[in-house]
Parts: C-alpha cells; sequence; structure tokens
C-alpha cells in the first residue's frame, strides 16, 4: 500500500470524523451525514488498497517459486 493512499486515506477518514461532530454539536444532520459518509468512503479505500497489497503478496508467491 502506497503511503500517500494511507495518508490520504486517514485524512478523509478524520475530516469526515470532524464533520461528524460538528454536525453533532450545531444540529445539522446533513453535515453529520456527509462525515459519516467520508468516513466509510475512507474505509473501503483503505481495505481496497488491502485487498491490492494482498493479491500482490500472493503472486509474488505464486511467482517467485
Amino acid at each position: 500500500m502506497g503511503n500517500n493512499d494511507t495518508a490520504a486515506n486517514k485524512a478523509q477518514d478524520i475530516k469526515g470524523k470532524v464533520k461528524e461532530m460538528v454536525g453533532k454539536a450545531v444540529g445539522n444532520e446533513k453535515l453529520e451525514d456527509k462525515g459519516k459518509s467520508d468516513q466509510a468512503k475512507a474505509a473501503v479505500k483503505e481495505a481496497g488498497e488491502r485487498v491490492k497489497d494482498a493479491a500482490s503478496k500472493v503472486k509474488h508467491a505464486i511467482t517467485d517459486k
């Protein structure tokens, strides 16, 4: 997994948490939902990166023998 991808995913997750907290604090459900959405998107991207890494490891294990 690339460090840039990891950092971008973490930044999106943190941004989502901030939006969710601010939305809750001011009673703005739309902002709160946007924050939850940003967190979910970051989690999906992170999972995709992990799958990509696992597939790469399997490929190398098969081809290096």
